[in-house]
């Protein structure tokens, strides 16, 4: 089992959870959360000020999935979260990550079953 984190931009959110749907992935966990990467935030001018901001807004995506769909849940994110053909700095990140065991908390069953509906 693994624990598939990807932190997005939230404009994509739509394209990414209709490419999971494509790979029947369809649980998962979405939160809102701010950060930055490599851009380092952003400049704006409003109202003749200049306006560093350091913190966008991003997505949280965290999904529980078992080994045999691990490359095509990545590779669906990385398809629908991607800005274009070649993609822009401030796409966001996917971590992957072993997950020891998950409990169903209605039922208390463990393991892989408890990642499946």
């Amino acid at each position: 089992m693994k624990l598939i984190v990807a932190i997005i931009r939230p404009e994509r959110l739509d394209e990414v959870r209709a490419a999971l749907a494509q790979c029947d992935v369809y649980l998962m966990t979405v939160s809102e959360c701010t950060g930055f990467g490599k851009q380092r935030g952003v400049t704006e001018v409003y109202r003749g000020q200049e306006l560093h901001e350091t913190l966008l807004p991003k997505i949280k995506v965290e999904i529980a999935v078992s080994e045999p769909f691990v490359e095509a849940t990545v590779d669906a994110i990385v398809r629908a979260a991607r800005s274009g053909e070649t993609g822009r700095v401030g796409d966001g990140k996917i971590f992957v990550l072993p997950m020891d065991d998950c409990i169903r908390i209605r039922t208390g069953e463990s393991g892989q079953g408890a990642i499946g509906p």
